[in-house]
């Protein structure tokens, strides 16, 4: 009895600790515009770890990006979701939404410029490991990720939830600098078949090492639990897929970071 006694104090020494999230509301800059973000970070981690931007959808910086930026804290990593619109520009409803998105779509170079800034900010943390980043994001924030990557920014890892995949500048591929992770709602109406191809050929041709999955029965917006679950919509929140393309993204960064 004794022994076994021995043999479960000992194991309580090397079992992990539990996680203990530490988040924050910071303001940074890009040029002259203040943005405000959200860092999460397990603080009983001790060195530097790699760290992920979170990108937003077109709703701007909400509940929903800041709870994943928590979950891959809880992961290990340092999460810091961007704000790509400014302080205080949060969009009300959809018609809001897609004027705001606009302005970074027909905008490319700001668009990657406001998205580099967050990756910046991520890379300056004293808890992150500035050679081990990597960027992800949901929707518009999808879009915003991989644009980054075109603009050749530092990143280990791209993971694209359910965003948008064409570009106006295809042979930017080339400047990618690290592994593509697509995860696509395969009845997506906003984000069509065609759009898909083209972005295969984009990657092929730019060299990437990319995969690209597609979850059946998904349509856009399929990690959003409030786009409701109506797939006529067109945006549909669907609990398969998002736990699905959740495990295939904990698999890709475990893959990127550890150098495989």
């Amino acid at each position: 009895m004794k022994g076994f006694l021995a043999i479960l104090a000992a194991l309580a020494f090397t079992l992990p600790a539990a996680a203990k999230v530490k988040t924050e509301v910071v303001e940074y800059k890009q040029g002259d515009v203040v943005l405000q973000g959200y860092l999460a970070y397990d603080e009983s981690i001790t060195g530097k770890r790699p760290g992920i931007l979170v990108v937003h959808d077109w709703m701007g910086l909400s509940d929903d990006t800041k709870m994943r930026a928590e979950m891959l804290a809880g992961l290990g990593y340092v999460a810091f979701a961007a704000d790509i619109y400014g302080k205080g520009v949060r969009p009300k409803n959809a018609q809001e939404a897609q004027a705001e998105a606009g302005k970074y779509f027909q905008d490319r170079a700001l668009f990657r410029a406001r998205a580099k800034s967050g990756l910046d900010f991520l890379a300056g943390r004293p808890e992150v490991d500035p050679g081990r980043l990597g960027v992800m994001g949901y929707c518009f924030g999808g879009g915003a990720s991989l644009e980054l990557a075109r603009s050749g920014a530092p990143v280990k890892g791209v993971v694209s939830f359910h965003g948008s995949l064409s570009t106006p500048t295809p042979e930017d591929a080339r400047n990618i600098k690290g592994k593509v992770l697509v995860l696509h709602g395969a009845d997506d109406p906003y984000v069509k078949q065609a759009d898909v191809t083209a972005f295969m050929d984009e990657m092929r041709k730019g060299g990437v090492n990319w995969e690209l999955v597609q979850y059946s029965g998904a349509v856009h917006a399929f990690t959003i639990k409030g786009a409701g679950n109506d797939n006529s919509k067109g945006a549909a929140y669907n609990a398969q897929a998002d736990r699905r393309s959740w495990e295939a993204m904990k698999n890709f960064w475990n893959e990127v970071f550890s150098g495989m």
